[in-house]
């Protein structure tokens, strides 16, 4: 009888011989890597280490997490989810006295938010989430990607918020320009077109879901279509007064944001 199971087994788990070396996927394609410059360059190199084990670099903020307590009662927490253009917001200069917690890191793209969700923004029980991503995306800094895939991200996020209650706020991607020799490259590698299609499906997306939209765009933009000169040194990141000129929209935005969800659950 165990010789019998033995045997069973034996037959269920065989690889047949013609099997061997089957794989499902296609080969993998590695394509010749394009000249990133001699700071981007480098600093790609390092982080490819890092990705390795983790992609969605959910190691950086896993401390500020654990320390961070749970809302007090009646406590609005609001999560601010992006790459460096939030990273490098103070949010408590921009709004002194309220909950808001930054949770950017610079150079990231949806895929790597998408993946970090969970931890950074679910984990933290907010009120809301304003989520400010996809510039790193049109570039095409860690991953190709279609504006569709960047569309799919955003809604694969936004579809984790409403599972957990949290009130969504998208914001607009911001305009660029290549108005100094810092900012040389970057309408040639996030092209203004492609940010306006964007953000046009990305409005359209909210009034969808019933989710608040924040144009920043609108507020930065010149005649040109680009953003105007003031506001960035290297053509993407703004500067103090530009994050003066976001504040007071993503604040109304938040409240439209909670003011809806209320509305939902009464």
């Amino acid at each position: 009888m165990k010789r019998a199971a033995i045997a069973l087994l034996a037959a269920l788990f065989a690889v047949p011989a013609a099997a061997q070396g089957y794989q499902s996927s296609p080969e993998r394609r590695i394509v010749a890597e394009r000249d990133w410059g001699p700071w981007l360059g480098p600093f790609r190199a390092r982080l490819v280490p890092s990705l390795m084990q983790d992609f969605g670099e959910r190691y950086l903020y896993a401390p500020a997490n654990a320390a961070l307590a749970a809302p007090r009662r009646g406590e609005r927490r609001v999560v601010f989810l992006g790459d460096s253009i939030t990273d490098k917001w103070n949010l408590a200069a921009s709004f002194p006295g309220r909950s808001y917690v930054n949770r950017g890191i610079g150079s990231q793209v949806t895929a790597q938010m998408l993946l970090r969700f969970h931890q950074d923004v679910v984990g933290l029980k907010p009120a809301a989430v304003v989520i400010l991503a996809g510039i790193n995306d049109i570039q095409g800094f860690l991953q190709q990607e279609t504006p569709e895939q960047i569309e799919a991200n955003w809604e694969a996020m936004a579809d984790l918020a409403d599972a957990h209650g949290i009130a969504v706020v998208f914001a607009s991607l911001l305009p660029v320009n290549d108005y100094t020799p810092a900012a040389r490259d970057v309408v040639k590698e996030r092209k203004p077109a492609t940010i306006v299609a964007l953000n046009r499906w990305l409005r359209a997306f909210c009034a969808r879901r019933g989710y608040a939209y924040a144009d920043y765009h609108t507020a930065l933009v010149d005649r040109a279509g680009l953003m105007a000169r003031p506001y960035t040194r290297d053509g993407v990141h703004p500067l103090g007064n530009a994050y003066a000129r976001m504040a007071p929209i993503a604040e109304a935005a938040i409240e439209q944001a909670l003011g809806l969800a209320h509305h939902r659950r009464r």
